[in-house]
């Protein structure tokens, strides 16, 4: 059925159709960070052009929401926070230009992927029945690994050509069946993402719009694909909130009626009082699993100290322009890597923070107020529920390329509702 609908569609959902299904056939020909970084603006590139040359068959709306607006104008603000702190630390002109790439292919996808969801014709149940495809293709992929692992071989294929463009690190053009874990000795898996972490993060998001495939047999393969890749990421932080989000997504429709409200408002008060067990059962639970790999805990907690402390003594309002190399002590990883908040306060400093954490805000609270009507607004503050989770993991900045078809619901789940298509939850 999706695919029927396609072809009589616009040159934007063919794109974001084939981009998504295609995920495995860029990641083994280590294109896809590159395929990644580019939709975004050939999109909105050519979602532009056709405005100006055939305006007459947009159908969408045209007036820029206020949300989208604020998204454009943060992160905006976040490159010339990154001007400053190059000006400041006398970074050179090279940096400077190699820093703006890097913003282009991570903090401004995000109101870009959030805009070309709000205007460009796509279709919602053509971009969930993409992500079960992905995720089929994840069992298939599976399968063939374990495969390959047991028969001995080596889970590194080769490092793409496509390096030599540049990016984060050698993590996203290196081919990877699967890798092996340094402290149990088992294999690990991290399917197309450039760590296993980061699969963990797309197993929550593909959780999250597989549940909404109305084909019973799709949504199936796409939830038990989701479960394999969250399984064999061994993400710890990714089980934990994978797990929190299946009864989440499930009960928010129901969670949002007038009558659970009233329900949570005499629960509250018994909460409060028997607050302590409670929040003392779920630290003893969360540092049970932190334990389960004290090597990486021990680094994150390293990289954290160090880039609090360097961010306030050094930069606390612009920031360090560039991320560092740690050292020893954090096994030489980038000050900052592994938490999206300790990143921009390290590299972009206050004002950095608070262009991501000012629109992430108001979009939650603003889906939330939507989700009372509408079913695609409480999925979208589910999505936004895994980035503020996985924030405090893993760097958004720099895996954008990878879960921007959630910013494209959420750009969808944005778009005025015809008054036929609200259903109150009252």
């Amino acid at each position: 059925m999706a695919t029927t609908k396609l072809n009589k569609s616009t040159v934007e959902q063919k794109l974001v159709w084939y981009n998504i299904t295609c995920t495995y056939l860029f990641f083994l020909s280590g294109s896809l960070y590159v395929t990644g970084c580019m939709l975004g603006w050939l999109l909105i590139s050519n979602l532009i052009l056709r405005w100006n040359v055939r305006p007459n068959t947009i159908k969408e709306p045209k007036v820029v929401p206020a949300i989208i607006w604020l998204w454009i104008a943060m992160m905006l603000i976040m490159l010339f926070t990154l001007f400053i702190a190059h000006a400041n630390w006398d970074l050179g002109l090279l940096k400077t230009i190699k820093s703006t790439i890097g913003w282009m292919k991570g903090w401004a996808l995000f109101p870009i992927f959030i805009f070309i969801g709000y205007f460009a014709n796509i279709n919602e149940k053509m971009l969930v029945r993409a992500v079960c495809k992905v995720s089929f293709y994840t069992l298939i992929f599976a399968l063939v690994t374990i495969l390959i692992y047991l028969f001995g071989a080596s889970g590194e294929v080769y490092i793409s050509p496509l390096q030599v463009i540049g990016g984060p690190g050698v993590e996203f053009f290196s081919v990877s069946l699967f890798g092996i874990n340094p402290e149990t000795g088992l294999p690990r898996w991290r399917f197309f993402g450039p760590w296993a972490p980061a699969a963990g993060f797309m197993a929550c998001i593909y959780l999250v719009l597989c549940l909404q495939e109305h084909n019973n047999r799709w949504r199936v393969l796409g939830i038990a694909g989701c479960v394999v890749m969250i399984l064999l990421s061994q993400s710890r932080a990714g089980l934990f909130i994978f797990i929190f989000l299946i009864p989440f997504t499930l009960f928010l429709d129901k969670a949002l009626k007038l009558q659970s409200l009233l329900l949570l408002g005499l629960l509250l008060p018994i909460f409060i009082i028997f607050s302590d067990p409670i929040t003392q059962l779920l630290f003893d639970h969360f540092d049970q699993i932190k334990q389960s790999r004290p090597g990486s805990t021990r680094v994150r907690a390293a990289l954290a100290d160090i880039a609090i402390q360097r961010w306030q003594s050094e930069a606390p309002i612009w920031g360090h322009g560039i991320v560092e190399r740690g050292p020893k002590l954090v096994e030489s990883m980038q000050i900052g890597s592994h938490h999206t908040w300790y990143g921009l306060l390290y590299v972009k400093g206050l004002v950095g923070l608070l262009c991501l954490a000012i629109p992430m805000t108001a979009t939650s609270c603003y889906l939330f107020y939507l989700s009372v009507w509408r079913t695609n607004a409480r999925i979208a503050l589910a999505l936004m529920v895994v980035f503020w989770l996985y924030s405090f993991y893993e760097n958004l900045e720099i895996l954008a390329f990878i879960f921007w078809p959630a910013l494209i619901y959420i750009g969808l789940s944005l778009k005025p509702c015809p008054a036929d298509k609200v259903h109150l939850s009252y």
